[in-house]
């Protein structure tokens, strides 16, 4: 067991989903996207080892990409699509 403390992590930058605009939120789904592998894989050596094999597999290109679409589904949804009643 390690004896430092891990500040945990901000999974949602700013602790706000509202953006100003789609390209902003576009901009946060990715980022939050990237936070997702970083929680889940911690160590920056693994997450290097990993990264020519996924960078020239097209499903896991695909698979990153749908992560980032729903990621900016949720984004778009709370910024009630960025048009005003």
């Amino acid at each position: 067991m390690s004896s430092t403390t891990e500040v945990p992590m901000a999974l949602v930058p700013g602790n706000t989903l509202i953006t100003a605009t789609p390209e902003a939120g576009r901009e946060l789904a990715l980022k939050m996207a990237r936070l997702v592998v970083k929680a889940t894989q911690p160590d920056d050596a693994a997450r290097g080892r990993l990264r020519p094999e996924y960078a020239e597999n097209a499903d896991s290109l695909i698979a990153v990409s749908h992560v980032v679409a729903v990621e900016f589904a949720t984004i778009a949804a709370a910024n009630d699509y960025w048009r005003k009643a």
